[in-house]
């Protein structure tokens, strides 16, 4: 496997994505005791080469290690931060990729990525019924969370009117006392 540097990978975004490449930051920081760097690349992409910029991630390296996938109420956007590494088990070769999407709430939908990266299913899941966005094309689209008869139209991470309503939460024991906001 050919070994890029921060900068060479970005610049392979750059060439294989052109204008949907929205934005790109190199983030270098030492760790642990014996201050080793560890880094970090964001990338944004737009939601049309989305699956572009996910195949591009797997030339760059066969089978990249997924994370996770965190989302966020941006007001009139929900964030999609796709959370990878390349070069996962090369010691102190690592790179930490975050590949990110802005989904206006207008129109909330993202491809699948199950048929490139299998390891996708249950983070899309989740992305599904706690931000209300729908994942096209997804193999499997049954709730992973939240029961059955959980509202439809109410996801639990969004702070908007589709978010919790007060009457869905509670006070945990032991936390009586403290705000609830």
């Amino acid at each position: 496997m050919n070994l890029l540097s921060p900068e060479e990978i970005v610049e392979s975004f750059k060439s294989s994505l052109g204008k949907d490449l929205v934005d790109s930051t190199i983030y270098r920081q030492e760790i642990a005791s014996k201050a080793n760097l560890f880094t970090s690349i964001s990338i944004v992409v737009n939601r049309e080469a989305f699956r572009d910029a996910i195949n591009h991630i797997c030339k760059l390296q066969e089978d990249p290690h997924f994370i996770v996938i965190s989302s966020s109420d941006r007001g009139d956007n929900v964030e999609l931060i796709y959370h990878m590494s390349i070069y996962y088990g090369l010691h102190l070769k690592e790179i930490s990729l975050l590949l990110t999407v802005m989904l206006p709430k207008t129109d909330l939908r993202i491809p699948t990525i199950t048929d490139i990266l299998p390891g996708t299913i249950f983070a899309e899941r989740e992305t599904q019924e706690m931000m209300g966005v729908e994942v096209t094309g997804i193999p499997d689209n049954r709730r992973l969370f939240l029961p059955d008869d959980f509202p439809a139209g109410v996801y639990p991470w969004r702070n908007d009117e589709a978010g919790l309503k007060p009457e869905m939460t509670r006070v945990l024991p032991g936390r009586q006392g403290m705000k609830h906001e």
